[in-house]
């Protein structure tokens, strides 16, 4: 059983999202160890004893942590099917590189397709949360 299936049909962690089924999309990126992984290229089995995070717990319940709110306030999203992997990605990248620049941003984000958004905003949101984040470091 592929890990993106295991985590929504056995976890109902319904926020990893199935796209392409081929890693190219980045709609079931997860945190694996604290690193982004696509979830539908790896077999549950696979993930075992490893520490996984989906989107459901990049932040407490109830509370939206400094990406999200970006996301919120620069309407970062609209169907909202890409979001969840963006935002796993957002957070990997944003350890390894806390003080990206635009284009620094947009090479991590080709690796997800959002049909919606044109990631204009997705970039804004990105760079405000990296700008807040490093303030608060």
């Amino acid at each position: 059983m592929l890990l993106c299936d295991f985590l929504r049909h056995e976890l109902q962690a319904f926020g990893v999202h199935v796209g392409c089924e081929h890693g190219v999309c980045g709609a079931c990126t997860i945190l694996v160890d604290g690193i982004a992984v696509r979830s539908c290229t790896q077999y549950a089995a696979q993930a075992d004893g490893t520490d996984i995070v989906t989107v459901e717990g990049l932040a407490q319940p109830g509370a939206l942590n400094e990406v999200q709110r970006a996301f919120a306030k620069h309407h970062a999203l609209q169907c909202g099917f890409c979001t969840p992997g963006i935002l796993c990605s957002v957070t990997h990248f944003l350890r390894e590189t806390p003080e990206p620049d635009e284009q620094r941003v947009r090479e991590m984000l080709s690796g997800h397709i959002c049909r919606c958004t044109g990631y204009a905003s997705i970039v804004a949101a990105i760079l405000e949360a990296a700008a807040t984040m490093s303030k608060g470091a």
